[in-house]
């Protein structure tokens, strides 16, 4: 085989990986964080009032996993008050394994979720509640087994 023959095959192996990878870049999934991100960013103020109004309290929220159960469990402050919000178990690397839960605390402030309701992997536990006419966001991080 002469040279010739050997540059051919090369810059026919380069065209074939080039095409390959053009057509698996164009394949790949994207997924945002948000649909409606904008929006998001736009109420962004909230969150960072509710880390406020959350970082006063005396204890910062706790997650534990135990065996099939998972504890969510807020401050002392909250003991025996009203509170309603959300609980985003939020999955960075695939958006299909997100759950949003509606935050339902008995009067020890906490609440259960079972582990079969929640894919296994790592989450970003976002938490947004109110009680007393005041806001409050946490986030902490859980690795589910």
């Amino acid at each position: 085989m002469n040279w010739g023959n050997k540059l051919l095959l090369a810059f026919i192996a380069f065209g074939s990986g080039m095409g390959y990878l053009a057509y698996r870049s164009m394949n790949t999934d994207f997924e945002l964080v948000e649909k409606d991100y904008y929006k998001q960013e736009l109420r962004y103020q909230q969150v960072i009032d509710g880390t406020a109004q959350a970082n006063s309290l005396s204890s910062p929220v706790k997650l534990e996993q135990k065996k099939e159960i998972i504890i969510l469990q807020l401050p002392e402050e909250m003991k025996n008050k009203s509170v309603s919000g959300d609980v985003w178990f939020y999955c960075a690397y695939d958006s299909k394994k997100d759950k949003k839960f509606t935050l339902k605390t008995d009067s020890q402030a906490a609440q259960s979720f079972t582990v079969n309701s929640i894919a296994p992997g790592n989450y970003t536990v976002k938490i947004k509640w109110s009680a007393e006419d005041k806001s409050y966001y946490s986030e902490t991080g859980v690795t589910i087994f």
